[in-house]
């Protein structure tokens, strides 16, 4: 069984998948939106590869999380470098300390989705159960109820 803080930490990586393609989608159009794409092609790039890592992330894979982790580091990366020596250097305003937000909040749920999946005990790669085990995998069971099977035919 998985936790409730891995349920809560995949389900936000989703809203902020979202999030991402509402702001994307509301740049296409022209609309004002309180945050921007950093780049309109590349970040419909890493929305569409970002889908089958989330895939992988929700069936617990440590690749997904990894390859996750890996696109948004280096997406929004370069991006907090640029906004923290642009702030540095003309000082803060509302639509950059608002980028700079998304940009932190997208570090900093690829780093806890790639750390819950890497710690997490619940993982179902390799995994393997001995309570059921003893049933599942002993053939002199089978073998053994297969043949009290065959002498126990009852004739009416």
């Amino acid at each position: 069984m998985v936790s409730l803080f891995s349920y809560l930490i995949t389900f936000m990586a989703v809203l902020f998948w979202i999030f991402r393609v509402i702001v994307t989608i509301m740049f296409d159009w022209g609309k004002d939106f309180f945050a921007v794409p950093l780049n309109e092609y590349l970040e419909i790039a890493v929305i569409f590869a970002t889908l089958p890592c989330l895939l992988l992330v929700i069936k617990r894979n440590i690749i997904g999380a990894a390859a996750y982790l890996g696109i948004y580091a280096a997406y929004f990366g370069t991006a907090l470098y640029e906004s923290i020596t642009k702030i540095n250097e003309s000082g803060v305003t509302i639509a950059d300390s608002a980028n700079l937000a998304c940009v932190v909040a997208g570090i900093v749920i690829a780093v806890l989705v790639f750390i819950d999946v890497l710690f997490n005990k619940n993982r179902s790669l390799g995994k393997s159960n001995k309570k059921a085990d003893w049933f599942y995998d002993n053939k002199d069971y089978d073998r053994e109820f297969d043949e009290r099977a065959d002498r126990n035919q009852y004739r009416i």
